[in-house]
């Protein structure tokens, strides 16, 4: 009689039978199943219909860089923009932990209760290391997301200077055409290149932080001169008194610079997001600039198309310098060489630059 042997847990058991290999006629099946892309005019139709889910794979097409949905993008761009329709612009930006995407939140909301369709394309910081994204706008906006009204798309930034997604402008030709009543684009922060953002918009908020050592810091040229509103954002509890003084050294600033050639003169305000407090002023200077600059606005669309196409023709000369064959081969080699002082940057630049002229 044989001894029997102690059941191992290390013993291997029968476990679920294993599914049977997929035959190439499986294969090609599921992939029939599978629903074929929209066509371009399909896109077009769903988006001038409203259709979030058309208008969120139509700017996802323009945000692609392979250069097979180009054209397929450029058709639903140009078929948009012969849509005509009565949007405001509005670019909100300011320095990291203001409270824009909790601003932008009341903000819309409010919109919302007015009857506006708001449409919020906001810009996420893109890794210079992993080149990735977090793109949480929408889960830091949870009320708005879920209002039927409302629209969010976060986009990241890239390697676009100032904060703004590369394809922004298109994106808003898209949401323009969907029938969104106003479109709020937030920027990272406020950078050099912070001009981009007022390129594309008719009005240009600017938020503040009262207390945070950045009054003076915020007196300088280019971001206070482009700014139509500055709001001091968090302005509650033990900050109230702070953004009262922050209010008149703000006001004091503004007053140290040209007038507009719109005539406009820019507010200083109080807001806090948090308590819900001074939105329904903000939007109201805001309607107060519309009525005011209203003789402007078709000249400054025009402005910002003109420098919309310049600045295309920069990002496509840069598009195909770096995809030029000659460039690509000796590029890694003059910068080895870049790196060891053996050639000077500028000569460098020169060679390539004519590599991709022939």
């Amino acid at each position: 009689m044989k001894k029997k042997h102690p059941i191992s847990a290390l013993e291997e058991k029968d476990g679920v039978k294993a599914p049977e290999i997929f035959s190439a006629n499986s294969i090609s099946k599921i992939k029939s199943s599978r629903k074929a892309q929209p066509s371009a005019a399909e896109l077009i139709e769903g988006i001038t219909k409203g259709n979030k889910t058309a208008l969120s794979r139509a700017i996802t097409l323009i945000e692609s860089k392979n250069q097979t949905h180009h054209q397929k993008a450029n058709t639903i761009i140009d078929a948009c923009l012969q849509i005509k329709k009565n949007t405001l612009r509005i670019g909100i930006t300011g320095v990291p932990g203001v409270g824009k995407s909790t601003f932008i939140e009341v903000f819309g909301m409010y919109l919302s209760s007015l009857g506006k369709k708001v449409a919020v394309l906001a810009v996420d910081p893109t890794s210079t290391l992993s080149k990735g994204s977090i793109l949480g706008d929408k889960t830091r906006m949870e009320a708005l997301v879920k209002n039927e009204t409302a629209f969010i798309r976060p986009s990241p930034s890239g390697e676009s200077l100032g904060g703004v997604a590369r394809k922004t402008r298109e994106s808003i030709v898209l949401c323009e055409a969907a029938g969104f009543d106003i479109i709020l684009i937030e920027t990272v922060g406020v950078g050099q290149s912070e001009t981009a953002v007022h390129s594309m918009v008719d009005f240009f908020l600017l938020l503040k932080l009262a207390g945070a050592g950045d009054e003076l810091q915020g007196i300088k040229r280019g971001i206070m001169e482009m700014a139509d509103l500055i709001a001091i954002n968090k302005a509650d509890g033990e900050n109230k008194q702070a953004a009262n003084i922050a209010k008149v050294e703000f006001n004091r600033a503004l007053h140290l610079y040209p007038p507009k050639d719109n005539g406009w003169t820019p507010q200083v305000l109080q807001c806090s997001a948090l308590e819900n407090t001074g939105i329904e002023e903000i939007w109201q200077t805001i309607q107060g600039y519309l009525n005011e600059t209203k003789a402007f606005f078709n000249e400054k669309r025009k402005q910002q198309n003109k420098y919309w196409l310049l600045q295309t023709i920069d990002d496509q000369l840069k598009t195909n310098f770096y995809r030029n064959e000659k460039v690509t081969s000796e590029l890694s080699l003059l910068t080895e060489k870049v790196m060891n002082n053996k050639i000077s940057p500028f000569i460098a630049a020169e060679q390539l630059l004519r590599m991709h002229q022939k």
